[in-house]
C-alpha cells in the first residue's frame, strides 16, 4: 500500500520527516505510530496520552472525534487515508489537538446529527483538506494573497512565482488531500489558510518553522474559532515548482483555475 506514495513530490515535504522517523519495513504502521507518539509525548486536549488503535476499538454509536477527546485513542484503519492522518498528528500535534477539541465540544453541545453545523464543518474541512500558506508580511505578500483570493491565478502563481520559496510557502495539512495526491490530478484543490509572518520566520530551519506554525495556528484556532469563510482555494499542482509545464497556458486552463464567481 505505502509503495504507491512518491515521497519525492514537494507536497509531502510537511510530513516526510514524520514518515522517515517511523523506519517502516512493511505496511504495519500502527505500532510504529505509537512508538513515535510516545517519543514525542503526544496528548489530546484533556492531557491523555495519544495512542493509535485499530478501528474496531471505536464503540458502535460513538463519534470518532468524541472518542479521541474522551480516551486519547485514534481509531486507525489500514489504509492511506488513516496513514496520512497519523503522520499529520505527528507533524502538527497542537493543531490536530485543537481541531479535535473544537469538534468534540460541538458534538457535546449539539450531538451527532445529519448536519455538522458551521463550526464543526469548518473543522472537518480543515482537518481533511487544508493547506497552510505562509507569506512574508509586506506589500508584495499582501498583493499575492489578494490576487489568490480574487482568483487572479496568472498574476499570483505565474507572474509572482519568484516569491514562492523566499517569501511564500505552502505546507499541506489535510490528510484526505495528501491521499488524493498519491494519484495527482490538476484539479485537486486545497482549502488554504493564510498566515502572514515576519522576517524571523524565514530565518528558521524547517523543523523550527514547522513547530512555530503548529503553535501559532493552534493558538489562533483556540482564540478565534474557525469558519469556512477563512479558506482560500488553491489548486495544488499550481503551486510554482510543484508540477512540470507551468507556463502561461497551464494557468489559463479555466476548468481548473476558475474565475471567481460574481453575485
Amino acid at each position: 500500500m505505502l509503495s504507491q506514495i512518491d515521497w519525492s513530490h514537494p507536497w509531502y515535504d510537511s510530513v516526510r520527516p514524520a514518515f522517515a522517523r517511523l523506519a517502516l519495513t512493511d505496511n504495519a504502521f500502527i505500532e510504529a505510530f505509537n512508538c513515535n507518539a510516545a517519543a514525542l509525548g503526544l496528548r489530546n486536549d484533556s492531557g491523555l496520552p495519544l495512542r493509535f488503535v485499530p478501528q474496531g476499538a471505536l464503540p458502535e454509536g460513538t463519534a470518532y472525534e468524541e472518542f479521541i477527546g474522551a480516551t486519547g485513542q485514534v481509531p486507525t484503519r489500514d489504509n492511506l487515508h488513516d496513514f496520512f492522518n497519523g503522520l499529520v498528528w505527528q507533524t502538527f500535534p497542537l493543531i490536530k489537538r485543537q481541531l479535535n477539541a473544537l469538534q468534540a465540544a460541538q458534538i457535546a453541545q449539539a450531538g451527532v446529527g445529519k448536519s455538522r453545523g458551521p463550526a464543526r464543518d469548518a473543522a472537518t474541512i480543515f482537518d481533511e483538506n487544508a493547506a497552510l500558506m505562509v507569506v512574508r508580511a509586506g506589500s508584495a505578500g499582501r498583493a499575492l494573497v489578494d490576487e489568490l483570493r480574487a482568483h487572479c491565478w496568472l498574476a499570483a502563481l505565474f507572474e509572482k512565482r519568484a516569491l514562492f520559496g523566499p517569501d511564500a510557502q505552502v505546507w499541506l495539512f489535510g490528510h484526505a488531500l495528501m491521499e488524493k495526491l498519491v494519484a495527482p490530478r490538476k484539479a485537486i484543490t486545497a482549502h488554504t489558510r493564510v498566515i502572514f509572518v515576519g522576517d524571523d520566520y524565514f530565518a528558521l530551519g524547517h523543523d523550527d518553522q514547522r513547530a512555530w506554525l503548529d503553535a501559532h495556528v493552534a493558538a489562533q484556532l483556540a482564540g478565534e474559532g474557525l469558519s469556512t469563510s477563512g479558506f482560500t482555494p488553491l489548486p495544488v499542482l499550481g503551486v510554482p515548482g510543484w508540477w512540470p509545464g507551468q507556463d502561461q497556458d497551464f494557468y489559463l486552463d479555466t476548468t481548473v483555475f476558475r474565475p471567481k464567481r460574481t453575485s
